[in-house]
């Protein structure tokens, strides 16, 4: 199994459907304030919904077509990360990822998100990621700039949330820009 100790306090499991209830729990606590975000929310109404969704993403991770984490804090799931879809045959890894509300601040995700970063370039031979953030998203944007990706461009009504749709920024981070980019070992 995929399990990745980040610190003393954050570790990365693969997600797996043992998962769904605590998962869904976290979910339904934060629907407020996610929803703000993420268009899928109201598709996930009880455990089984989640629980069907990690089966999906096991089903994708045996055939490296994406990786979806759970983050542990404090022995506690605080969010999910993952490689939403990863294109093969461009060598492309695209990410995604959220938190509860009572766990942004920590450091968390940027910690964890570089530690993907090192999975992706690593592991799958990815040789570029893309992490893409509603524009109005100050505190996911600032993952991918805290990182060293570079800003490439808005997408235009680049998704539906409730009734309006938002424009994305595309930040991406190439594997030879990663190799020779010492800040984003160090921070």
């Amino acid at each position: 199994m995929f399990f990745r100790p980040i610190d003393d306090d954050i570790k990365l499991s693969l997600s797996i459907p043992q998962y769904a209830i605590e998962l869904f729990e976290l979910t339904d606590n934060n629907r407020t304030f996610l929803k703000q975000w993420l268009p899928w929310l109201d598709g996930i109404k009880e455990p089984l919904d989640t629980k069907k969704f990690l089966e999906r993403q096991l089903l994708r991770f045996q055939r490296l077509e994406a990786l979806h984490t759970t983050i542990f804090y404090q022995n506690q799931i605080a969010g999910v990360l993952g490689y939403n879809q990863i294109d093969r045959a461009n060598n492309i890894g695209h990410i995604g990822y959220w938190l509860g509300q009572e766990y942004n601040g920590k450091g968390i995700m940027t910690k964890s998100v570089r530690d993907l970063i090192e999975v992706g370039f690593n592991y799958y031979c990815i040789e570029r990621i893309d992490i893409r953030c509603a524009v109005e998203n100050s505190r996911s944007r600032a993952i991918p700039e805290r990182l060293s990706f570079r800003k490439e461009g808005i997408i235009r009504q680049a998704e539906k949330l409730s009734d309006k749709y938002v424009d994305h920024v595309v930040y991406g981070l190439l594997k030879n820009e990663y190799t020779s980019n010492t800040g984003i070992i160090t921070n």
